[in-house]
């Protein structure tokens, strides 16, 4: 590479990471901590009981542990802070965009009645909002697209009138603006805060009692005033700051909290776990889980016997999708009646992961020019850090086309080889394997306390034996049968064949040698055992005794996808609900959507499926789609760090991976296998959902049998996907038909044949809540058009 190339790419580098950076969306809470006196009260927006789009102010007061509703006066509630003493509450009400309410605690307040509520505010968007121990201040949407700062109860303190601020932080005695050309400005009384900003750019900005940080564009955390902690270079980027007294927790992009300071570690059962947002208040530390977005405190004695305070909360500010300009919280769809939760920035590019503006494919078959370049420019800008690795990473890309260089055996993420994800059949006698170690360091640590290991002569009485009566089907891994624990809870139980026999699927499902299903078993108990999600199926136990490998789940009443799909009789006029209307096989796919999104996006370390298809997509008794069958999956030790559509990470096994008809051609062919592999075969389901079809099957057109992706996509291409809707359904009507049209265009895009172009699945359940939402009948035909345009 010539020096000129090195320095053009250098600064093309810096360039998009500034403004990536700097473009980071202002911070509107969801989450407020109170001290009022002796006691804490950690608010926050949960699910209204009354009302299914709409979210409810919740406090509870600490150590009491008593909990109070404050209610919203006709305003819509979309975030909220607190202070010493006070809370205050924003959102909007049909005469005004923005409307702020204010509560005023005393010593006796939470105890025996609910305060008085002050209207302090009515007027333009407030768009970025913080408190300090007395005030609140904000940024309001001004006329000229550049917000003003205003503060309320904050009289004489020299604010100036235009600031051009991105972003505002306040603390006991300053308030600090983040301005658009990425430095800090404070102002107040704090001398040890004021005057003494740090030089340089910034992309976040947040405020303690005395003390301010900011995180630099290098993610060097740089923090002044009393009680401050030393500059540090965290080890990825930075999403947002919360700072107390004297204490500061970082969140980075990977859902990882670290905290500095005297006494605020995280609770043990919360250490390695992922977060969405974390907010502070003097000592206490709070921070919404992202796996099922319960709230959980930190910091403070009050906290030590109870540290989960709300089991759900909303964990961010509700928007308009449009005004995502980096994409979406995956799932927020659902919590927001009219919109979704946006993500930050920082978040977006530290994950690599470009919004899905239109996932509609071009008349040429590949993506529109705009979306090509965003995605070449977030791929430059995470894998070019320095101007070494922009030389090597270079190289490795390019030169691999060249020379066609294929699968690396020797790479899982960066460190452990393929083969140790096997069992070695040379492994001694008395020896432990490398897979049995894998399986004992995981439930060592702590993952497996979710489920039990079951003894043999259990499961043997509860099925008789394994007898053909408690038998209701068989895969590649082996024999699956019903039962009932003895607490009354049905069960599916996978029970690996003793012989090497392995029996064949109707979903064409490839067998599995005993080595292979050894693997599986471990893989299945390793996967399971350290993720928690509605759309995965639950592992309950397992049971290893000599030659037995058992796993136990969670009963899925409703069978699989591909059986409810393709069964033929009785579907004319008799459809299962969840497959009986357009919107109802958009929400199917959606939930799939949204486990395989956790896998990729928030299991630590991420997840690749291998063998998505519509047979590994089970429903409960409630419709609800849940993936399953992980015995193909891989666990990538070393990719918290490491973004998922990394072209140059690929892993191999000596277990065969996928189903044909639905396994990545790129994958098949030349073995580079990353997340987009399961995208395809994930747009192999979409293409099922939509027209019917199996993903092999012989069509009138044709005497051999042909894929679902031949058949359908050039109707999708050419516009004319009615065409190839399935007959069995109604006709989509026309609040349906957009929203089904979108929903053909996103499975075309995900069945691009190189893996670099098809969409994250994060992008792919953006789509789908949007075509959801489009389709459900309170939307309007306006709402429907506004799909593409987001």
């Amino acid at each position: 590479m010539s020096s000129r190339l090195t320095l053009v790419l250098s600064l093309f580098i810096f360039i998009f990471i500034f403004s990536a950076s700097s473009s980071s969306s202002s911070a509107l809470s969801t989450v407020a901590i109170s001290h009022v006196g002796n006691r804490t009260l950690v608010c926050g927006l949960l699910p209204s009981p009354a009302s299914a789009d709409k979210y409810d102010l919740n406090c509870t007061s600490f150590p009491s542990g008593k909990t109070r509703y404050y209610p919203s006066h006709d305003v819509s509630f979309s975030a909220i802070t607190a202070g010493d003493g006070f809370l205050c509450a924003l959102g909007t009400s049909p005469s005004s965009p923005s409307v702020m309410l204010w509560w005023d605690f005393d010593h006796n307040t939470h105890n025996n009645s609910i305060p008085d509520v002050k209207k302090v505010y009515q007027g333009p968007s407030v768009v970025s909002l913080s408190a300090g121990d007395s005030h609140v201040c904000g940024l309001l949407s001004g006329g000229d697209g550049s917000p003003s700062p205003h503060c309320w109860r904050w009289p004489h303190l020299p604010l100036p009138e235009v600031l051009n601020a991105t972003d505002i932080a306040v603390g006991a005695d300053f308030v600090c603006g983040l301005l658009a050309n990425g430095t800090i400005t404070c102002f107040g009384d704090d001398a040890g805060v004021v005057g003494h900003e740090p030089p340089g750019k910034y992309g976040k900005l947040a405020a303690g009692s005395s003390h301010a940080c900011g995180v630099s564009m290098h993610n060097e955390l740089v923090c002044w005033g009393a009680g401050a902690p030393k500059a540090a270079k965290g080890p990825a980027p930075i999403d947002s700051l919360a700072l107390g007294s004297n204490r500061t927790c970082a969140l980075y992009v990977s859902g990882k909290v670290v905290c500095w300071g005297r006494n605020v570690t995280l609770p043990k059962d919360v250490s390695g776990a992922q977060f969405m947002a974390i907010e502070a208040r003097g000592g206490a530390f709070c921070g919404v889980l992202t796996v099922n977005y319960s709230l959980v405190c930190w910091g403070s004695e009050v906290f030590l016997q109870k540290h989960v305070v709300f089991q759900q909360v909303l964990p961010g500010s509700c928007a308009r999708v449009s005004s995502c300009s980096c994409g979406v919280v995956p799932g927020s769809g659902t919590l927001c009646p009219d919109g979704a939760i946006c993500r930050t920035c920082s978040r977006q590019s530290g994950v690599n992961q470009t919004q899905l503006n239109s996932p509609k494919t071009d008349r040429r078959g590949g993506h529109s020019k705009g979306k090509l370049i965003l995605v070449l420019l977030v791929s430059i800008g995470v894998g070019f850090g320095t101007l070494a690795a922009a030389s090597f990473v270079f190289y490795s890309r390019f030169g691999r086309k060249s020379t066609g260089r294929v699968h690396d055996l020797a790479r899982l993420g960066s460190r452990t080889p393929t083969r140790a994800n096997a069992v070695s059949p040379a492994a001694r006698p008395g020896q432990e394997s490398g897979i049995e170690r894998q399986l004992s360091k995981f439930l060592g640590k702590g993952h497996g306390a979710t489920i039990e290991e079951l003894p043999i002569r259990l499961l043997l009485d509860i099925t008789d034996g394994f007898s053909e009566e408690h038998k209701i089907g068989s895969g590649s891994f082996g024999s699956v049968y019903r039962a009932m624990l003895a607490d009354g809870r049905v069960v599916a139980i996978k029970r690996a064949d003793p012989s090497s026999k392995a029996s064949t699927s109707r979903a064409r499902t490839p067998t599995i040698s005993g080595n292979c299903k050894e693997s599986a078993f471990i893989a299945e108990v390793a996967l399971l055992s350290r993720v928690n999600h509605k759309n995965l199926v639950r592992l309950l136990g397992y049971c290893r005794d000599g030659s037995e490998r058992i796993l136990v789940y969670e009963f899925m009443s409703n069978g699989t996808l591909h059986s409810l799909l393709h069964r033929t009789s009785g579907w004319q006029l008799d459809f299962p609900p969840p497959l009986s209307s357009w919107p109802a096989r958009i929400r199917v796919a959606l939930d799939a959507a949204r486990g395989i999104d956790y896998l990729h996006t928030y299991a630590v370390p991420p997840v690749i499926h291998r063998d998505i298809k519509s047979s590994n997509i089970l429903l409960d008794d409630d419709w609800t789609a849940k993936v399953s069958d992980f015995g193909l999956s891989l666990l990538t030790p070393d990719a918290a760090d490491v973004d998922d559509d990394d072209d140059d990470r690929s892993s191999g096994s000596l277990c065969t991976a996928g189903t044909v008809g639905y396994m990545d051609p790129e994958y098949y062919r030349l073995q580079h296998l990353n997340a987009k592999s399961d995208v395809y075969s994930f747009g192999v389901v979409l293409l099922e959902i939509l027209s019917g079809c199996k993903a092999i099957q012989k069509y009138e057109v044709s005497d051999s049998p042909k894929n679902v992706v031949e058949f359908v996509l050039p109707h999708i291409v050419a516009d004319d996907i009615a065409r190839v809707l399935d007959k069995r359904l109604a006709p989509p009507t026309p609040s349906e038909i957009e929203a089904v049209a979108f929903v053909g265009y996103l499975a075309a895009d995900c069945v691009i044949p190189e893996g670099r172009d098809r969409p994250t699945m994060t992008e792919i359940v953006s789509g789908l809540e949007r075509a959801l939402a489009a389709c459900t009948p309170r939307s309007s035909s306006s709402r429907s058009m506004s799909i593409e345009s987001g």
